[in-house]
């Protein structure tokens, strides 16, 4: 059994301009809407059967083309160029630590104008990989109600300061923290239990400012581990995915659309 993929089908594509940025953003779905960003090296098979499901369970998906070619299939080469671009784009910041990253504004501003659009108590917004702490970044802003960090990966985790960095500046890590104690947001982080690249100590740093306001789905990919993962394992909610209950990355995703639920509707 494989991973779920689908293509470009039934999703409408148009500009939107935030924060001093204009990207593509696909839309398809009706109720509560939810931004899903895509991982690297961009909106790829396995993120539009993502954004598929969302829809399917009853949200408005906008997904942001922040990087690489829309419906494109991923191989090694794809990911290294599209990590080459990233990794010098000044939107991105992918390696500063304590740092506001100016796609966070774009983000905020689709957020509240997905809000605008749809019905619901506000939105969602899912970051994956490269674009995992967005999410929590973006949920600055009150129209994000529901956000979910899958393996956030910045800023790379090059130093054991990188590892703590939570993805995001302080001042916004503050917002956060306040409107998780005083206003009730919650969150929910996910990766796997050898992923360098998503380190623990970062989860680490945000339960620490956090709380109970932020949940943890950590799955066990050490060696020997019952379901088989590796120690590469990476992507929660796409690459690692098989639809048979009880298959760990495949609850986690049960999880995220039952937590989506609950907060926005």
């Amino acid at each position: 059994m494989t991973a779920p993929a689908a293509d470009l089908t039934g999703w409408s594509a148009s500009p939107f301009t935030g924060g001093g940025y204009t990207h593509d953003v696909y839309r398809k779905g009706s109720g509560p809407g939810v931004v899903l960003i895509p991982e690297l090296p961009g909106i790829h098979p396995g993120v539009l059967a993502l954004g598929n499901h969302l829809v399917d369970n009853g949200f408005t998906v906008a997904m942001p083309s922040l990087f690489g070619t829309p419906g494109k299939p991923v191989s090694g080469a794809y990911i290294a160029s599209q990590i080459a671009r990233v990794c010098v784009a000044r939107e991105f910041a992918a390696l500063a630590t304590n740092k506001q990253r100016p796609v966070a504004l774009f983000l905020r501003a689709l957020a509240r104008d997905l809000n605008a659009s749809t019905p619901g108590k506000g939105v969602g917004v899912i970051g994956q990989c490269f674009t995992g702490g967005f999410a929590l970044a973006a949920a600055v802003d009150d129209s994000v109600l529901a956000p979910v960090l899958s393996q956030p990966s910045v800023p790379f985790p090059l130093t054991a300061a990188h590892r703590r960095d939570p993805g995001l500046s302080e001042v916004e890590l503050g917002v956060v923290a306040d409107r998780c104690a005083n206003d009730g947001l919650c969150a929910i982080g996910l990766r796997f239990s050898e992923d360098k690249t998503a380190p623990g100590e970062r989860f680490q740093t945000l339960k620490k400012r956090l709380g109970d306001a932020f949940e943890v789905i950590e799955i066990d990919s050490s060696p020997g581990n019952p379901h088989g993962f590796t120690k590469m394992a990476h992507s929660v909610l796409t690459d690692e995915v098989r639809e048979v209950d009880g298959q760990p990355a495949y609850e986690a995703r049960k999880r995220v659309v039952e937590f989506l639920t609950q907060r926005l509707t």
